[in-house]
């Protein structure tokens, strides 16, 4: 809109194209706190498996290890050893569960979280899709490798089928 009150057609243009613009959450770099007891603290998102630029919130994000701590476990004769599921330096697949950017909900409110988490989860094969061609294979995501989710988890998980997660979560928003 200019100074005057008038709208031209290009700002009516550039307004549309603006709104009609997909941001992402999570992107290449972005550092994400592990929200669950899989031992890793923070993860640096390597690649988002949706295909596109970025994450948003139920997608699987490839991501490397930056923090760990593990669990030890005493013995009476050795030394202390650890036994943690996660250890720095590890490559993990992660569902990201919570985001900082706005989420907007059909019913017209928005979710927005305090920070970037996700919850390490482990791979496994579809049953019935083993073939000793290379064929591709479908692969599963939805199973986490901790016991245990802190924090709030927002509802749209449900949709994204990720319902181990939901179960596990201490609140669902």
């Amino acid at each position: 809109m200019h100074s005057w009150g008038i709208t031209c057609e290009l700002c009516v243009l550039m307004i549309s194209n603006s709104q009609q613009q997909h941001r992402t959450f999570i992107q290449m770099g972005t550092i994400l706190k592990c929200v669950d007891n899989s031992c890793a603290k923070e993860v640096m998102c390597i690649q988002s498996l949706r295909g596109k630029k970025g994450a948003r919130l139920g997608d699987i994000i490839v991501g490397s290890v930056k923090e760990a701590n593990p669990i030890v476990q005493k013995k009476v004769k050795k030394d202390a050893i650890p036994k943690g599921k996660v250890k720095k330096g590890m490559v993990v697949y992660g569902v990201v569960v919570r985001a900082a950017m706005p989420k907007g909900r059909a019913d017209g409110s928005q979710v927005k979280f305090d920070d970037n988490a996700i919850v390490v989860v482990g791979i496994k094969e579809k049953k019935g899709q083993n073939n000793s061609h290379g064929s591709k294979r479908k692969m599963e995501y939805n199973q986490p490798t901790g016991t245990r989710v802190f924090g709030p988890v927002p509802h749209e998980m449900r949709l994204r089928k990720q319902l181990k997660i939901l179960s596990l979560a201490q609140h669902i928003v």
